[in-house]
């Protein structure tokens, strides 16, 4: 199945791209497709996925679809042909 992936600020200038498409097995679950999406665009793990924990959620907001992954399944959410995931970096300050 085709999924697109598309990012909006700091990650839009990192990757030097604004989507990608990338192809998984159908019903794959969207921690599936951010593995993918770091494995695609590497200069991206770093800024993507925080080291200690391993996961993308402290750092980014993502949205399936329009609806942030929060109200769906997390990261076990299920992703369908056509789906769109969109990264959209946190901004932490103090």
């Amino acid at each position: 199945m085709g999924i697109t992936i598309r990012f909006i600020g700091a990650f839009r200038n990192i990757s030097d791209k604004n989507k990608i498409t990338l192809k998984l097995e159908e019903g794959a679950p969207l921690r599936e497709a951010i593995k993918k999406t770091v494995e695609e665009v590497p200069k991206l793990k770093r800024v993507l996925i925080d080291p200690e924990l391993e996961d993308p959620r402290p750092n980014t907001l993502i949205l399936v679809n329009g609806k942030e992954i929060s109200v769906l399944n997390g990261l076990e959410t299920m992703l369908s042909e056509g789906d769109e995931v969109v990264f959209i970096p946190v901004v932490h300050g103090g």
